[in-house]
Protein backbone atom coordinates (compact mmCIF):
# COMPACT_ATOMS: atom_id res chain seq x y z
CA UNK A 1 0.00 0.00 0.00
CA UNK A 2 1.27 3.32 -1.16
CA UNK A 3 1.98 6.06 1.53
CA UNK A 4 -0.42 8.65 0.02
CA UNK A 5 -3.26 5.80 -0.37
CA UNK A 6 -2.05 4.96 3.48
CA UNK A 7 -2.80 8.88 4.73
CA UNK A 8 -6.14 9.13 2.66
CA UNK A 9 -7.71 5.73 4.76
CA UNK A 10 -6.18 7.14 8.12
CA UNK A 11 -7.44 10.61 7.11
CA UNK A 12 -11.02 9.10 6.15
CA UNK A 13 -11.09 6.82 9.79
CA UNK A 14 -10.72 9.90 11.94
CA UNK A 15 -12.90 11.70 9.86
CA UNK A 16 -15.63 9.17 10.55
CA UNK A 17 -14.50 8.89 13.87
CA UNK A 18 -14.97 12.52 14.83
CA UNK A 19 -17.92 13.14 13.29
CA UNK A 20 -21.76 12.20 15.13
CA UNK A 21 -23.57 11.79 11.70
CA UNK A 22 -23.69 10.05 8.74
CA UNK A 23 -21.28 11.61 6.11
CA UNK A 24 -21.90 11.69 2.66
CA UNK A 25 -19.29 9.95 -0.11
CA UNK A 26 -19.03 13.99 -0.92
CA UNK A 27 -18.51 15.17 2.20
CA UNK A 28 -15.47 12.87 2.60
CA UNK A 29 -14.30 14.11 -0.69
CA UNK A 30 -14.23 17.67 0.52
CA UNK A 31 -13.13 17.02 4.13
CA UNK A 32 -10.01 14.47 2.80
CA UNK A 33 -6.75 15.15 0.51
CA UNK A 34 -6.16 13.34 -2.25
CA UNK A 35 -9.09 12.59 -4.13
CA UNK A 36 -9.13 13.44 -7.99
CA UNK A 37 -11.62 16.25 -8.95
CA UNK A 38 -13.72 14.23 -11.39
CA UNK A 39 -16.61 12.16 -10.28
CA UNK A 40 -15.56 8.88 -11.98
CA UNK A 41 -12.37 9.28 -10.90
CA UNK A 42 -13.51 9.57 -7.60
CA UNK A 43 -16.85 6.99 -7.48
CA UNK A 44 -13.49 4.19 -8.21
CA UNK A 45 -11.41 5.59 -5.82
CA UNK A 46 -13.66 6.04 -3.07
CA UNK A 47 -15.19 2.38 -3.65
CA UNK A 48 -11.68 0.76 -3.35
CA UNK A 49 -11.30 2.90 -0.51
CA UNK A 50 -14.22 0.97 1.19
CA UNK A 51 -13.16 -1.91 0.50
CA UNK A 52 -9.42 -1.69 1.81
CA UNK A 53 -10.88 -0.57 5.25
CA UNK A 54 -13.87 -3.58 5.29
CA UNK A 55 -10.49 -5.77 4.74
CA UNK A 56 -8.90 -4.40 7.60
CA UNK A 57 -11.70 -4.95 9.73
CA UNK A 58 -12.98 -1.22 10.52
CA UNK A 59 -16.63 -1.24 11.26
CA UNK A 60 -17.70 0.87 8.22
CA UNK A 61 -21.20 1.51 9.05
CA UNK A 62 -23.51 2.89 6.52
CA UNK A 63 -27.23 4.90 6.81
CA UNK A 64 -29.15 8.27 7.38
CA UNK A 65 -28.89 11.02 9.71
CA UNK A 66 -32.18 11.94 8.68
CA UNK A 67 -34.78 9.85 7.24
CA UNK A 68 -35.62 12.44 4.31
CA UNK A 69 -31.88 12.73 3.29
CA UNK A 70 -31.73 10.73 -0.04
CA UNK A 71 -27.89 10.02 -0.23
CA UNK A 72 -26.64 7.11 2.28
CA UNK A 73 -23.67 8.51 4.16
CA UNK A 74 -21.10 6.78 6.29
CA UNK A 75 -19.72 6.68 9.79
CA UNK A 76 -17.98 4.64 12.52
CA UNK A 77 -18.83 3.56 16.03
CA UNK A 78 -16.17 4.81 18.61
CA UNK A 79 -17.81 1.75 20.47
CA UNK A 80 -17.40 -0.71 17.57
CA UNK A 81 -14.28 0.72 16.55
CA UNK A 82 -12.13 0.75 19.95
CA UNK A 83 -11.09 -2.17 21.56
CA UNK A 84 -12.80 -3.36 24.83
CA UNK A 85 -11.08 -1.90 28.19
CA UNK A 86 -7.53 -4.45 28.98
CA UNK A 87 -7.01 -5.33 32.44
CA UNK A 88 -4.07 -7.40 33.44
CA UNK A 89 -3.57 -9.04 36.62
CA UNK A 90 -0.38 -8.29 38.84
CA UNK A 91 1.60 -11.29 37.19
CA UNK A 92 0.45 -10.50 33.73
CA UNK A 93 1.91 -6.63 33.95
CA UNK A 94 5.10 -8.03 35.70
CA UNK A 95 5.62 -10.49 32.63
CA UNK A 96 5.10 -7.76 30.29
CA UNK A 97 7.13 -5.86 32.14
CA UNK A 98 10.19 -7.64 32.47
CA UNK A 99 9.76 -8.73 28.59
CA UNK A 100 10.19 -5.04 27.48
CA UNK A 101 13.11 -4.33 29.68
CA UNK A 102 14.59 -7.84 28.79
CA UNK A 103 14.53 -6.91 24.64
CA UNK A 104 15.64 -3.34 25.21
CA UNK A 105 19.54 -4.24 23.41
CA UNK A 106 18.01 -6.89 20.79
CA UNK A 107 16.82 -5.97 17.56
CA UNK A 108 12.99 -6.15 18.74
CA UNK A 109 13.44 -2.99 21.24
CA UNK A 110 11.52 -0.84 19.17
CA UNK A 111 8.37 -3.52 18.86
CA UNK A 112 8.63 -4.32 22.56
CA UNK A 113 9.00 -0.48 23.47
CA UNK A 114 5.96 0.49 21.49
CA UNK A 115 3.41 -2.33 22.23
CA UNK A 116 4.34 -1.58 26.34
CA UNK A 117 3.89 2.23 25.27
CA UNK A 118 0.41 1.11 23.39
CA UNK A 119 -0.63 -1.11 27.04
CA UNK A 120 0.70 2.37 29.24
CA UNK A 121 -1.52 4.52 27.18
CA UNK A 122 -4.35 2.40 26.89
CA UNK A 123 -4.22 2.25 31.15
CA UNK A 124 -3.58 -1.66 31.13
CA UNK A 125 -0.31 -1.28 33.01
CA UNK A 126 -1.56 1.84 35.45
CA UNK A 127 -3.65 -0.19 37.94
CA UNK A 128 -2.82 0.34 41.48
CA UNK A 129 -0.30 -2.33 42.32
CA UNK A 130 0.41 -3.43 38.83
CA UNK A 131 3.39 -1.02 37.93
CA UNK A 132 5.72 -2.65 35.13
CA UNK A 133 7.68 -5.49 36.59
CA UNK A 134 8.08 -5.65 40.09
CA UNK A 135 11.81 -6.64 41.80
CA UNK A 136 13.66 -8.08 38.94
CA UNK A 137 15.88 -10.69 39.46
CA UNK A 138 19.17 -11.73 37.46
CA UNK A 139 20.72 -15.46 38.19
CA UNK A 140 21.42 -15.17 41.22
CA UNK A 141 20.39 -11.77 42.47
CA UNK A 142 17.66 -9.81 43.89
CA UNK A 143 15.99 -6.91 42.30
CA UNK A 144 14.41 -3.71 43.32
CA UNK A 145 10.97 -2.81 44.26
CA UNK A 146 8.88 -1.14 41.85
CA UNK A 147 8.82 3.05 42.11
CA UNK A 148 5.21 4.01 42.12
CA UNK A 149 5.40 5.24 38.30
CA UNK A 150 6.93 3.09 35.55
CA UNK A 151 7.99 5.73 33.28
CA UNK A 152 11.53 5.17 31.40
CA UNK A 153 14.40 6.08 34.04
CA UNK A 154 16.73 3.15 34.51
CA UNK A 155 16.84 2.13 37.27
CA UNK A 156 19.40 0.69 39.67
CA UNK A 157 19.63 -3.04 40.46
CA UNK A 158 20.41 -6.28 38.44
CA UNK A 159 18.00 -6.80 35.24
CA UNK A 160 17.69 -9.20 32.58
CA UNK A 161 19.79 -8.49 28.94
CA UNK A 162 19.42 -10.39 26.30
CA UNK A 163 21.80 -9.51 23.16
CA UNK A 164 21.40 -11.12 20.10
CA UNK A 165 25.07 -10.50 18.54
CA UNK A 166 24.64 -13.41 16.64
CA UNK A 167 24.30 -12.71 12.79
CA UNK A 168 21.85 -15.41 12.54
CA UNK A 169 19.35 -14.00 15.05
CA UNK A 170 17.17 -11.85 12.46
CA UNK A 171 16.58 -14.23 9.56
CA UNK A 172 15.81 -17.14 11.82
CA UNK A 173 13.25 -15.00 14.16
CA UNK A 174 11.44 -14.26 11.03
CA UNK A 175 11.92 -17.72 9.61
CA UNK A 176 10.10 -18.99 12.62
CA UNK A 177 7.37 -16.08 12.54
CA UNK A 178 6.98 -17.06 8.96
CA UNK A 179 6.96 -21.10 8.95
CA UNK A 180 9.81 -21.16 6.59
CA UNK A 181 12.69 -23.62 6.19
CA UNK A 182 16.11 -22.54 6.28
CA UNK A 183 19.37 -23.64 5.32
CA UNK A 184 23.00 -22.70 7.06
CA UNK A 185 26.32 -23.87 7.77
CA UNK A 186 26.70 -25.27 11.21
CA UNK A 187 30.17 -25.86 13.11
CA UNK A 188 29.45 -28.66 14.98
CA UNK A 189 31.22 -28.97 18.57
CA UNK A 190 34.33 -31.07 17.92
CA UNK A 191 34.35 -31.22 14.32
CA UNK A 192 36.78 -28.36 12.07
CA UNK A 193 34.75 -27.94 9.09
CA UNK A 194 31.27 -26.82 8.60
CA UNK A 195 28.49 -28.89 7.23
CA UNK A 196 25.16 -28.04 5.21
CA UNK A 197 22.34 -28.06 6.87
CA UNK A 198 18.31 -27.68 5.82
CA UNK A 199 16.18 -26.76 8.60
CA UNK A 200 12.36 -26.83 9.94
CA UNK A 201 12.88 -23.80 12.67
CA UNK A 202 10.25 -24.46 15.20
CA UNK A 203 11.39 -21.49 17.89
CA UNK A 204 14.41 -19.53 18.92
CA UNK A 205 15.43 -19.18 22.66
CA UNK A 206 17.86 -18.27 25.05
CA UNK A 207 19.38 -20.39 27.11
CA UNK A 208 22.08 -19.84 29.91
CA UNK A 209 22.88 -16.60 27.46
CA UNK A 210 22.98 -18.36 24.18
CA UNK A 211 20.98 -18.55 21.74
CA UNK A 212 19.59 -21.47 20.15
CA UNK A 213 17.20 -22.52 17.51
CA UNK A 214 15.48 -26.13 17.51
CA UNK A 215 13.66 -28.04 14.93
CA UNK A 216 13.11 -30.73 12.07
CA UNK A 217 16.64 -31.41 10.21
CA UNK A 218 15.79 -32.32 7.31
CA UNK A 219 19.40 -33.38 6.24
CA UNK A 220 19.61 -35.57 9.39
CA UNK A 221 15.70 -36.18 9.10
CA UNK A 222 15.28 -35.96 13.26
CA UNK A 223 15.10 -33.44 15.48
CA UNK A 224 17.91 -31.08 16.17
CA UNK A 225 19.21 -27.81 18.27
CA UNK A 226 21.59 -25.71 16.72
CA UNK A 227 23.71 -22.99 18.64
CA UNK A 228 23.32 -19.79 16.90
CA UNK A 229 27.16 -18.81 17.70
CA UNK A 230 28.16 -21.69 15.90
CA UNK A 231 26.03 -21.25 12.27
CA UNK A 232 28.92 -19.65 10.10
CA UNK A 233 27.77 -17.59 7.46
CA UNK A 234 24.60 -16.39 6.15
CA UNK A 235 20.85 -18.18 7.15
CA UNK A 236 18.72 -18.35 3.66
CA UNK A 237 15.17 -19.12 3.30
CA UNK A 238 14.53 -22.75 1.24
CA UNK A 239 10.67 -22.36 1.31
CA UNK A 240 7.92 -20.40 0.91
CA UNK A 241 5.87 -19.13 3.55
CA UNK A 242 3.75 -21.39 5.59
CA UNK A 243 5.54 -24.33 4.54
CA UNK A 244 6.76 -25.65 8.13
CA UNK A 245 4.47 -27.26 10.42
CA UNK A 246 5.56 -27.07 13.99
CA UNK A 247 4.37 -30.41 15.90
CA UNK A 248 1.68 -29.95 18.43
CA UNK A 249 3.27 -30.25 21.78
CA UNK A 250 6.44 -29.36 20.69
CA UNK A 251 8.34 -27.35 24.04
CA UNK A 252 11.47 -25.63 22.43
CA UNK A 253 12.82 -24.58 25.63
CA UNK A 254 12.59 -28.32 26.36
CA UNK A 255 14.54 -29.55 23.48
CA UNK A 256 17.31 -27.08 24.31
CA UNK A 257 17.49 -27.80 28.08
CA UNK A 258 18.33 -31.44 27.53
CA UNK A 259 20.59 -31.23 24.96
CA UNK A 260 22.80 -28.44 26.44
CA UNK A 261 22.47 -30.05 29.79
CA UNK A 262 25.59 -32.46 30.66
CA UNK A 263 25.84 -34.78 33.18
CA UNK A 264 26.66 -33.08 36.53
CA UNK A 265 29.07 -35.99 37.94
CA UNK A 266 31.41 -34.07 39.61
CA UNK A 267 30.85 -33.13 43.51
CA UNK A 268 31.89 -29.34 45.43
CA UNK A 269 31.41 -28.75 48.93
CA UNK A 270 31.21 -24.84 49.41
CA UNK A 271 30.67 -22.22 52.26
CA UNK A 272 28.27 -20.07 51.76
CA UNK A 273 27.74 -16.76 53.98
CA UNK A 274 24.06 -16.96 55.32
CA UNK A 275 22.09 -15.22 54.32
CA UNK A 276 24.22 -14.82 50.46
CA UNK A 277 24.49 -17.36 47.45
CA UNK A 278 20.62 -18.62 46.91
CA UNK A 279 21.92 -19.21 43.41
CA UNK A 280 23.76 -22.20 44.75
CA UNK A 281 21.80 -23.00 47.85
CA UNK A 282 18.95 -23.61 44.68
CA UNK A 283 20.71 -26.79 43.23
CA UNK A 284 22.42 -27.66 46.22
CA UNK A 285 22.47 -31.62 47.32
CA UNK A 286 22.55 -30.55 51.13
CA UNK A 287 23.42 -27.72 53.22
CA UNK A 288 24.11 -27.72 56.38
CA UNK A 289 23.98 -25.08 58.66
CA UNK A 290 26.97 -23.13 60.81
CA UNK A 291 27.68 -21.38 63.94
CA UNK A 292 30.16 -18.93 62.69
CA UNK A 293 28.03 -17.30 59.79
CA UNK A 294 28.76 -19.73 57.22
CA UNK A 295 26.90 -22.77 55.91
CA UNK A 296 28.52 -26.18 53.81
CA UNK A 297 26.31 -26.76 50.73
CA UNK A 298 27.23 -29.55 48.95
CA UNK A 299 26.44 -29.33 45.21
CA UNK A 300 26.89 -31.73 41.73
CA UNK A 301 28.56 -29.61 38.49
CA UNK A 302 29.36 -30.93 35.25
CA UNK A 303 32.45 -28.40 33.73
CA UNK A 304 34.99 -27.08 36.13
CA UNK A 305 35.76 -23.81 33.70
CA UNK A 306 32.36 -22.81 33.85
CA UNK A 307 31.48 -23.79 37.01
CA UNK A 308 34.11 -21.56 38.65
CA UNK A 309 32.92 -18.78 36.54
CA UNK A 310 29.74 -18.72 38.20
CA UNK A 311 31.05 -19.50 41.58
CA UNK A 312 33.31 -16.48 41.29
CA UNK A 313 30.69 -13.93 41.03
CA UNK A 314 29.38 -14.72 44.58
CA UNK A 315 33.31 -12.98 45.74
CA UNK A 316 33.30 -12.87 49.87
CA UNK A 317 29.78 -14.44 49.91
CA UNK A 318 31.23 -17.97 49.00
CA UNK A 319 34.70 -20.16 49.57
CA UNK A 320 35.53 -23.75 48.03
CA UNK A 321 36.56 -26.25 50.20
CA UNK A 322 36.86 -28.90 47.72
CA UNK A 323 37.27 -30.25 44.94
CA UNK A 324 41.20 -28.64 44.44
CA UNK A 325 40.84 -28.06 40.82
CA UNK A 326 37.98 -25.93 41.47
CA UNK A 327 38.95 -24.00 44.11
CA UNK A 328 42.14 -23.12 42.74
CA UNK A 329 40.25 -22.32 39.60
CA UNK A 330 37.74 -19.65 41.40
CA UNK A 331 40.96 -18.09 43.15
CA UNK A 332 42.65 -17.88 39.95
CA UNK A 333 39.54 -16.06 38.81
CA UNK A 334 39.60 -14.15 41.62
CA UNK A 335 43.23 -13.08 41.12
CA UNK A 336 42.61 -12.30 38.12
CA UNK A 337 39.69 -9.32 38.74
CA UNK A 338 41.85 -7.98 41.23
CA UNK A 339 45.06 -7.58 38.97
Amino acid sequence: MSKRRTERLLSIVVLLLSSRRYLTAEEIRAAVYGYPDQDDAFKRMFERDKEELRDLAIPLETGRSNPLDEEIGYRIRRQDYELPEIRLEADEAAVLGIAARVWQSAELAAAAAGALLKLKAAGALGAPGVVGAPGVVGASGAGEAPDADDDQRPRPGIEPRLATAEPAFGPLWEAVRDRRPVTFSYKAQGRGDASRREVEPWGVVNWHGRWYVAGHDRTRNATRVFRLGRIDGPVKMSGPPGSVTVPAGADVRELVKDWDAPPRDHEAVLNVRAGAGYGVRRYAKAVTPGDDGWDRVTVQFADVSWYADYLAWFGADLMVVGPPDLREAVISRLKGVLA
